[in-house]
C-alpha cells in the first residue's frame, strides 16, 4: 500500500480522514480494511483508526463532517455577497452556495476522490427529512439548504430530500466524470460550460412544480376478489 502524500502540517487523525477518503472513493467503504488506511495514513500503528475513531462508520462520519467544515468559509462569504446583491432567494444562486465550494476538495492527486466518497455516503446515510445526512451540519450550509427548502415549500419533506438527493448526484457525477477524463485525456468539453449546464440542470429539475398532487401518486392498491 502507497502511503498517501500529506501536508506537514497535518496530525495523524487529519492523515487518517484524508488516507481513508482516497482508499473509500477507489476500493468501496466497505471493500478497505482499516489496517490498509492506517497503513496509507503512514501510522505503524495498525489500529490506528480504531484508537483515533473507534469504528469505521464514525471515521466515515469524520470524513464528512471534515470536509463540510472545509467548506464553511466559502459557503459564508457566497452567502454574505448573496446578501448584499439581495439574490438570497435565487434557486440558481442557492444551488451555487450548496454545490460550488466542492470543486475546492482536491486529493493530494489532484482529484475529486470526495466526490466518489459522498456518492457512497449520501447512500448509507440519506434520510426522509430534509437536509439530513447522518450528522450535524454545520451553520452555513444549514443556511443554505434552508433557503432552497423554502423555495420547496409545495413539496413535503420526503419529497423535497428526494430532489436534493438526485440534485446531488447529477453535481458529483460531473465531479467524477471530470476526473476521469482528465485521467483519460477525453476531454473535449470544457469543464466549466459542462458544470454550467449541470447547475442549470439541477435549478430545473429541483425547482419543477409537481406534475400531480404527491397523494395521487401512490399506486393503487387492486382488491381481491
Amino acid at each position: 500500500m502507497t502511503a498517501v502524500p500529506f501536508s506537514k502540517r497535518d496530525d495523524a487523525k487529519t492523515r487518517l480522514i484524508l488516507a481513508a477518503e482516497l482508499l473509500f472513493a477507489q476500493g468501496g467503504i466497505d471493500g478497505v480494511s482499516l489496517r490498509e488506511i492506517a497503513s496509507a495514513a503512514g501510522q505503524r500503528n495498525h489500529h490506528a483508526v480504531q484508537y483515533h475513531f473507534g469504528n469505521r462508520e464514525t471515521l466515515v462520519q469524520a470524513i464528512f463532517d471534515f470536509r463540510m467544515n472545509q467548506m464553511e468559509p466559502m459557503r459564508e462569504q457566497m452567502l454574505k455577497e448573496a446578501r448584499r446583491g439581495g439574490v438570497l432567494q435565487d434557486a440558481r444562486t442557492i444551488v451555487d452556495i450548496i454545490f460550488l465550494p466542492q470543486l475546492k476538495l482536491i486529493d493530494a492527486h489532484g482529484d475529486h476522490s470526495y466526490a466518489n466518497f459522498l456518492c457512497q455516503y449520501l447512500l448509507r446515510n440519506a434520510d426522509t427529512e430534509f437536509g439530513r445526512f447522518g450528522g450535524y451540519l454545520p451553520t452555513h450550509i444549514a443556511e443554505a439548504l434552508a433557503l432552497l427548502r423554502g423555495r420547496l415549500d409545495f413539496l413535503d419533506d420526503e419529497a423535497a430530500q428526494r430532489r436534493l438527493i438526485t440534485a446531488c448526484f447529477m453535481f458529483l457525477n460531473i465531479l467524477s466524470a471530470h476526473t476521469r477524463d482528465t485521467a483519460g485525456h477525453r476531454v473535449d468539453e470544457a469543464f466549466s460550460a459542462a458544470l454550467d449546464d449541470t447547475l442549470e440542470q439541477i435549478v430545473a429539475a429541483t425547482c419543477m412544480p409537481l406534475v400531480r398532487p404527491i397523494a395521487d401518486q401512490q399506486p393503487k392498491k387492486v382488491s381481491r376478489a
